[in-house]
């Protein structure tokens, strides 16, 4: 009997010791649910950077360091019980108050970083982007090169604090090299974009587009993507109305075509200032177009030297590149500013006269 007896005592001991460590398994379980579900101390919104190579224990004890998270470790055990802690991403992240070691978790596994983002106007010069780029002070590194004129594609773009501005450009040209290799009818599996990013400017300016993409459509001249965006530049400085881009682009290839110089003001302009433009509202001059800034000796004097200028004279959008490659058909030849932002066109010289009188009457009565 007394074995009997101290047998079931030690089954029952260990039946006990195996009770409690389930127990204890269990509420150990449950705590670190609860603590991987529940709000953070997080009192308010924190940006949080994640290193490029950085592991999942480090970033727990930055967390916890910056007071994101109470418990390195639960974030560790978290990471590697889901599966995380190996998809991981670098970047900057913005924390909302109380944020969750499982919703930081999720934040950095798809990636969900801080937008920092900045935008470029279409028609500004090179000039006036880079003034842009080295004014956003989370950027690192100075630009050593400004960006050939007409590179750039205006567009709003991402960025990373400590991002190089230089790199930064170079992404913004490479959207460029993209929007009018596509625009010019490219497909885009059929291009190696590796070889395109890596060609110098020169080298991209003389790809010319397919053959479906007529000369004749093009004022006679081959389309290169130099030519492509000198006009697209040209007619993105003449409008701000997105109506008339295609029409205005009709003007410009059918004087192309006849032999007529295109005698647009912004070229000159361009010519006088080297696209470093002034901003102080009173025009890139700094004041208005004179008569005599029309006789300036220089190949972008488009009333002087018929034909396109030596090349773009800002950059394009989207929209002013899919202009000139696809026109609107007219006869028009002039357009002259109509008094209401827009302009009003004509096919003959007389007509134009008549339209020219009325917008200096517009101007007169307007005190200008």
């Amino acid at each position: 009997m007394p074995r009997i007896k101290a047998g079931k005592l030690v089954l029952g001991f260990l039946v006990y010791g195996l009770t409690i460590s389930v127990v204890v398994v269990l509420a150990g379980f449950w705590w670190l649910d609860r603590e991987f579900k529940k709000p953070g101390p997080l009192s308010e919104a924190k940006l949080f950077d994640v290193e490029p190579g950085a592991s999942s224990g480090g970033i727990a004890q930055k967390l916890a360091a910056e007071g994101v998270i109470e418990h390195a470790f639960v974030f560790k055990i978290a990471a590697r019980v889901t599966g995380a802690q190996s998809g991981l991403k670098a970047g900057e992240y913005e924390l909302p108050p109380g944020v969750s070691i499982r919703e930081i978790l999720a934040l950095m596994q798809n990636g969900t970083t801080f937008g920092r983002r900045f935008t470029i106007p279409e028609g500004l010069t090179s000039y006036e982007i880079v003034q842009i780029v080295n004014a956003i002070p989370e950027l690192s590194g100075e630009v050593v090169q400004i960006p050939a004129e007409g590179m750039l594609l205006p567009n709003t773009y991402d960025y990373k604090r400590n991002e190089d501005r230089q790199q930064l450009l170079k992404r913004v040209e490479n959207a460029m090299r993209r929007e009018v290799l596509l625009a010019c009818g490219y497909l885009h599996d059929a291009l190696d974009w590796n070889a395109v990013g890596s060609m110098s400017s020169e080298q991209f300016s003389s790809y010319a587009c397919p053959e479906d993409v007529e000369k004749k459509r093009f004022g006679g001249m081959e389309p290169t993507v130099k030519n492509v965006l000198t006009l697209a530049s040209i007619v993105e400085k003449e409008t701000a109305v997105a109506e008339e881009r295609k029409r205005i682009a009709g003007v410009f290839l059918n004087r192309l075509k006849n032999g007529i110089a295109l005698q647009t003001d912004p070229t000159v302009i361009y010519a006088i200032t080297k696209g470093k433009h002034k901003n102080d509202g009173q025009g890139p001059l700094g004041r208005r177009l004179l008569s005599k800034d029309l006789e300036i000796d220089s190949p972008y004097n488009t009333y002087k030297y018929p034909g396109l200028p030596p090349g773009p004279i800002a950059n394009p959008g989207r929209a002013a590149i899919e202009a000139v490659l696809d026109p609107e058909q007219h006869d028009f030849i002039y357009f002259v500013a109509d008094g209401t932002g827009g302009h009003i066109f004509a096919a003959t010289l007389e007509e134009h006269n008549r339209n020219v009188a009325n917008w200096r009457k517009i101007r007169r009565e307007q005190g200008k």
